[in-house]
């Protein structure tokens, strides 16, 4: 099986619409294939496809790269400026160096500092204490859109010691597993981005002639972590995908991983999830995709997913998102 994309809780999707008109929220939501409905779903999700989708026209509508997440818009045009400031810097230590002084002209919201010690090479965002506060999505994003760059300067994905954040863990604090490649830790003294120092040292391998691509591809490519990151609860999540509709013990996916089963216990659970999550998440994002984007009986989906029983699998997409896989795509 091709690797799969994940889903976005709709506590994200609302995080961005929060800025728009309301008269135009239906409209924009329709138009990257969200039905209204499931906006007002608490347990909803939607496909990165369709949240992707829904950034560039919400950016296009508000002119503003981030969508009424800081205290001003980031005009459209902002993050192709940023990119070519950052093209001609010797390595990736300059290039972050950069990064921070261009935010630190256009926003009064925060900084963005950078540096390393001996634990590694870090990127902290510190807020204004003056200044209008950030959101926690706002610091969300802004992470994500640091690490998100920096990997495409150095042609490589940059896996991190740790993602902190200065706030306490979110009710969809389980999805940071495949926003961030490496461990993600809450209630800490700041918001903050750990990494091996070697990184900092490697040249800035993009050119000028890459940079539409780049571009053209927000924000999939420097907000969602591919399955393909080489954290072990990715690893088990692409493992379990390719099963389907089989579904592995916990025995079994151990030793074809090559750990034992308490070694793998272990190490998911310092990346903050567990076999049963994997499962339910791997089993509950393929069947959002197909009821949104196919029109497969639900019973064959089921099957598919991993559930002999129809009633078993009804049961369990309740419990994910709230709402039958009927009623789901009706919102879909």
């Amino acid at each position: 099986m091709s690797q799969i994309s994940g889903t976005v809780p709709i506590s994200l999707v609302n995080g961005f619409l929060s800025g728009a008109d309301p008269a135009a929220i239906e409209r924009l939501a329709e138009c990257s294939g969200i039905r209204h409905g499931l906006l007002r779903r608490a347990g909803s999700r939607v496909t990165e496809e369709q949240f992707s989708t829904l950034y560039r026209l919400l950016a296009t509508e508000l002119d503003d790269e981030m969508p009424g997440i800081f205290s001003r818009p980031l005009r459209n045009g902002t993050l192709k400026y940023l990119c070519l400031s950052l093209l001609d810097a010797p390595r990736l230590e300059v290039a972050l160096h950069r990064f921070g002084q261009f935010f630190h002209l256009i926003l009064d919201d925060f900084r963005l500092e950078s540096g390393r010690d001996a634990a590694g090479g870090w990127v902290a965002m510190v807020a204004d204490p003056a200044g209008p506060g950030v959101t926690e999505l706002g610091r969300e994003l802004m992470m994500k859109l640091v690490h998100g760059i920096a990997s495409w300067l150095v042609a490589k994905r940059i896996p991190l010691i740790a993602a902190e954040f200065d706030f306490a863990r979110p009710e969809h604090a389980a999805d940071y597993l495949y926003l961030f490649p490496g461990p993600v830790q809450f209630g800490s003294e700041r918001t903050r981005m750990r990494f091996e120092a070697a990184y900092l040292e490697m040249p800035v391998r993009q050119r000028k002639s890459n940079l539409q691509r780049f571009l053209a591809r927000a924000p999939e490519d420097w907000i969602f972590v591919s399955f393909a990151e080489q954290m072990v609860c990715h690893r088990v999540r692409q493992y379990l995908a390719d099963c389907l509709p089989a579904m592995p013990t916990l025995e079994v996916v151990a030793q074809d991983l090559h750990y034992s089963v308490r070694t793998l216990c272990r190490r998911l659970a310092e990346e903050g999830t567990t076999f049963q999550a994997i499962k339910d998440d791997v089993r509950r994002d393929i069947a959002i995709q197909r009821l949104t984007r196919s029109p497969d009986a639900i019973a064959a989906i089921a099957y598919d997913v991993g559930f002999d029983n129809p009633t078993a699998f009804h049961r369990a997409f309740r419990h994910w998102t709230g709402s039958t896989p009927k009623a789901y795509r009706g919102m879909a």
